[in-house]
């Protein structure tokens, strides 16, 4: 979907490793790891491997030795362990190598193209290109916006999650915000919250429209209980169900695609996909929720067109537009739409 209202947080410190400053040296992180050497002690016999190490190692979490066990950076009397449940016995030599992981190695900076929309010394707006991840994960580990954000300038480096304040989903494209400096991040946080960050998008999906011009989704969206990887409408007393609002604007529609704006009033994840496939109305490139690969599209038919805010510091009014990516607006022709934004809402930051 598009922005979300998720409060910024630190980048985990990552085991074995200081976080990185601009003087640090990615050659420091080849050098040999350290090993440690240690024999179990009689109280600590019938521990499950991974817990010993933390408590032998209490600078570590146990999810990085869980990590080392998969990576087979651990031996228990002279044998490589990979499960974590293993138990060990009194008198047993354990030998770690402190390597590390390729979460250890997610927050450094790679230098990227970055599409710069707007600069100044406290906010960079960005048009995210579709196929971009926003932050490190599994799967992702390197390649990220927070990767080229840390690279661009070297104050991220000392910023909750480099400055990136909401998120864009890796086939989502369009602008987003990022704050330069800590205050500045704080309160684009607030900003968000309070709903002030005003964002439209555009998206082409499956199926002739038969709603009037303009039509109101209020549908609570949580966790699919039925699929974690997804998000679902649920009824407002669910567990985990969040309120979301998502105003839809036909700015074109035939009989078998419809190309219409968004507006965002709050910012659940995938809000507006799920909104739409519960309209009918799946993105077209959209497999997660209904949509098919089509037109020559080969990812989600969603981009953050205009944006439009009171400047975090300043609270001079702000105002954005992006130009559609091209893959976007060829699928739009194949629909044999118009993607003509003449219709489309204005945005303001009052």
């Amino acid at each position: 979907m598009g922005l979300t209202q998720e409060i910024i947080s630190t980048p985990p410190q990552q085991p074995g490793l200081p976080a990185w400053s601009p003087s640090d040296e990615v050659d420091e992180l080849e050098q040999a790891p350290e090993r440690r050497c240690f024999s179990v002690e009689a109280h600590e016999h019938g521990l499950r491997i991974d817990k010993l190490l933390a408590l032998r190692c209490p600078e570590f979490s146990r999810g990085y030795f869980q990590q080392l066990l998969q990576d087979g950076a651990v031996q228990l009397a002279g044998r490589v362990l990979s499960k974590a449940a293993a138990k060990v016995k009194a008198g047993e030599p354990v030998e770690v190598e402190l390597r590390p992981t390729a979460q250890a190695m997610a927050f450094l900076p790679e230098a990227m193209e970055l599409q710069v929309v707007y600069e100044d010394e406290h906010l960079l707006v960005i048009d995210k290109p579709a196929g971009l991840v926003v932050h490190p994960a599994a799967g992702n580990w390197t390649g990220t916006l927070l990767n080229g954000l840390l690279a661009y300038h070297e104050a991220a480096a000392r910023l909750p999650r480099a400055g990136i304040v909401h998120r864009l989903d890796k086939d989502t494209s369009g602008l987003m915000l990022v704050g330069k400096t800590l205050p500045a991040c704080e309160a684009l946080v607030r900003l968000i919250a309070q709903r002030s960050v005003h964002r439209i998008y555009v998206a082409l999906a499956h199926g002739a429209w038969r709603g009037g011009d303009e039509v109101e989704v209020e549908r609570w969206i949580g966790r699919d209980p039925r699929n974690r990887l997804r998000m679902a409408v649920l009824a407002p007393q669910s567990s985990g169900a969040k309120e979301a609002r998502t105003t839809i604007r036909r700015l074109d529609a035939n009989g078998d695609y419809c190309w219409v704006g968004c507006k965002l009033h709050t910012g659940r994840t995938h809000q507006i996909r799920v909104h739409m496939a519960s309209l009918n109305h799946a993105l077209v490139g959209d497999v997660t929720y209904g949509g098919r690969a089509l037109l020559g599209l080969q990812r989600q038919a969603l981009h953050a067109h205009r944006l439009a805010l009171p400047h975090p510091v300043t609270g001079q009014a702000l105002s954005f537009e992006c130009a559609l990516p091209a893959d976007l607006a060829q699928a739009v022709e194949n629909a044999g739409l118009h993607y003509n934004l003449d219709h489309l809402w204005q945005v303001s930051a009052t």
